[in-house]
C-alpha cells in the first residue's frame, strides 16, 4: 500500500524539496546500493507477473538500455504474488527519487484487466525509472512509453511519486489493460501526501496546461464507457475509487501546512516526524525513507535517510550514493523472506541438484543481526505498554537524530572539499565509514532499548497483554 510525502522547496528551512515515505508490506526488506552498470547490445530485462499473482499475467522480456544509473533502493520479497525482488522507492545518481504507492482503480477497470496481461509491473516501473531517468518528468514519460509499447501488469491500479530538485509528478496508472494514465506536476509551493495516490480535477479541455499529462485515450475512453459526460473531469471520480483525499492524507497534509507557516518552516526533523507518528505508522510499515532533493556538487554526495522498519520503532541514519556497501545487518536476511522456511543454509542440496532448496541469503549475512528483526522486536515490546514506551523510544531516537543531523552536515561538507580536490576515493571512504558506523550505532541503540523494556516487562508485566495483538490507533 505504501505512503509518500512531497514538500516543495518554498516550505522548507533548507530551501530544497523533500520526498519521504515508507513501504507497506509484511515481507522482508533490505537496503541496496546498485552501481552504475553497462549492458551488452541486445540485453533484455524480465518484467511482469506470473499466473501465481493475485491478478495473473505473463512474464516477458523488454530491451535493456546501454547503461543504467547508480542507485540506492530498498527491496522486499513479497506483495500480491509479484516476482521478487520487488522495489517501491529509491534514488539515482541524477537526483531522481521515486516512491511507489497503490491507487485503486474503479471496479469495472479491475474486472476487465486481462489474465494474459504482460509488461512491466509497478515495481518494474519504479526500478526502470531509477535505472534510466535523469529528471522527474523523464520518469513520467518513461513509464508512459513503457505502457504504450509493452503494456503493463496491474494489481488493481497504482501510482508513483517521482521527484527531482526542481519538481515532482504524481502519476496514476489505471487497471484495465487500456493504457490509461494521468500525471500531475507538483512544484515549489506544493505539499502532497499519497496513500493512496490521487489526482482530482484534470483540465482536459485546456490544451495550454503544462501541469498535467495523460494518455491519448484518457478523455475519450471515459466518454465511450459513459463514465464522463461534461463539466469538470475528476480523475479520481472517473477512473479511481471516488474517495478523493483519504482521512490520513487530509490529516498529514494539514499538519505539514501548519508547520510550513512557522518561522522555521519544515525541517528534516518534521519529515522524520511525518513518518514516525503512530497515527500513520505501525506494524505494516516496512521501512522509512527521507530523501533531500538537492543538487550537490558531486553525485556521490546524494543521500537518503533510512530506517529499517517503520520509524515508530526504528532510528534514521544517512546512506550515501558514494558508498559501496551497507552493513551486513541491513542486507537481506531470512527473517520474513518469502519461501525461506523451506530452504537450507548449506550446499548439500546443491550437490544433490536441488538448488531450489537452498537459501537465497548468504551464510555470512545470516550470521549477523537482522536490523529488521531487531527493530520489529522493539516494536512489539513497545506495544505491550504503548503509552509509556513509545514516548520513551521516540525521545531516544529524536535525541540521537538531532545530534546526527549536525554531524552529517559536517561530514558532507568535509567530503565535498575532498571531492573538489579530486580525492574521490578518500571522500567516498569517509562517507561509507560514517554511514556504516551510524547505521550500526542506531541498531545498537535499538537492541539496548529492547533489552531495557523487556527487563521491565518481566517485572511489571504487559499492559496490553492477551490473545488480541496490541496496535497503534492509526488513521489508515
Amino acid at each position: 500500500m505504501s505512503y509518500g510525502l512531497y514538500i516543495g522547496k518554498n516550505h522548507t528551512a533548507s530551501k530544497h524539496a523533500w520526498l519521504a515515505g515508507y513501504g507497506d508490506e509484511p515481507s522482508s526488506h533490505w537496503l541496496e546500493i546498485i552501481p552504475r552498470m553497462k549492458h551488452k547490445s541486445g540485453s533484455t530485462v524480465t518484467v511482469g507477473v506470473t499466473e501465481r499473482a493475485d491478478m495473473p499475467g505473463a512474464r516477458r522480456e523488454i530491451p535493456q538500455v546501454a547503461e543504467t544509473a547508480r542507485q540506492l533502493r530498498v527491496s522486499y520479497s513479497q506483495y500480491k504474488g509479484v516476482p521478487a525482488p520487488i522495489t517501491n522507492g529509491g534514488l539515482n545518481e541524477f537526483g531522481v527519487a521515486v516512491r511507489d504507492i497503490w491507487s485503486t482503480s474503479r471496479q469495472e477497470l479491475c474486472d476487465m484487466t486481462p489474465v494474459t496481461q504482460s509488461g512491466p509491473n509497478y515495481s518494474d516501473q519504479a526500478r526502470l525509472v531509477i535505472d534510466r531517468a535523469r529528471s522527474a518528468r523523464d520518469g513520467v514519460m518513461l513509464i508512459a512509453t513503457l505502457i504504450a509499447t509493452y503494456g503493463e501488469c496491474s494489481y488493481g491500479g497504482n501510482s508513483h511519486l517521482i521527484a527531482d530538485a526542481d519538481e515532482a509528478w504524481v502519476m496514476i496508472q489505471f487497471a484495465g489493460g487500456k493504457g490509461l494514465w494521468v500525471a500531475e506536476r507538483l512544484g515549489a509551493d506544493s505539499i502532497r501526501a499519497s496513500r493512496p495516490g490521487y489526482i482530482g480535477v484534470v483540465p482536459v479541455h485546456d490544451t495550454q496546461s503544462t501541469d498535467y499529462l495523460y494518455s491519448d485515450n484518457f478523455l475519450s475512453y471515459a466518454i465511450e464507457q459513459g463514465w464522463y459526460v461534461d463539466g469538470e473531469f475528476n480523475a479520481n471520480d472517473v477512473y479511481g475509487d471516488g474517495k478523493g483525499r483519504w482521512q490520513g492524507v487530509q490529516w498529514i497534509e494539514n499538519e505539514m501546512h501548519e508547520r510550513a507557516v512557522r518561522a522555521g518552516k519544515i525541517t528534516l526533523q518534521d519529515m522524520i516526524w511525518a513518518l514516525r507518528t503512530s497515527r500513520l505508522t505501525g506494524d505494516t510499515a516496512g521501512y522509512g525513507q527521507v530523501v533531500p532533493l538537492t543538487g550537490p556538487g558531486h553525485s556521490s554526495l546524494r543521500m537518503l535517510w533510512h530506517a529499517p522498519i517503520g520509524a515508530v520503532a526504528a532510528p534514521f541514519a544517512p546512506v550515501f550514493l558514494g558508498q559501496h556497501c551497507v552493513p551486513l545487518e541491513f542486507q537481506q536476511h531470512r527473517y520474513l523472506t518469502e519461501g525461506e522456511s523451506a530452504r537450507f543454509m548449506d550446499n548439500r542440496k546443491v550437490e544433490m541438484d536441488d538448488v531450489s532448496s537452498v537459501s537465497v541469503v548468504s551464510q555470512q549475512v545470516e550470521s549477523s543481526r537482522s536490523a529488521v528483526a531487531e527493530c520489529k522486536r522493539l516494536l512489539y515490546l513497545m506495544l505491550q505498554d504503548k503509552n509509556r514506551y513509545t514516548a520513551e523510544v521516540t525521545g531516544a531516537f529524536e535525541g540521537r537524530e538531532a545530534s546526527l543531523i549536525e554531524t552529517t552536515e559536517r561530514m558532507v561538507a568535509t567530503a565535498a572539499v575532498l571531492f573538489a580536490q579530486g580525492e574521490d576515493r578518500l571522500a567516498e571512504g569517509l562517507l561509507e565509514y560514517f554511514s556504516q558506523t551510524e547505521l550500526t550505532a542506531g541498531l545498537d541503540l535499538v537492541v539496548a532499548l529492547s533489552n531495557s523494556i523487556e527487563a521491565r516487562l518481566k517485572i511489571f508485566g504487559a499492559v496490553d497483554g492477551g490473545s488480541v495483538p496490541a496496535k497503534y490507533d492509526q488513521l489508515w
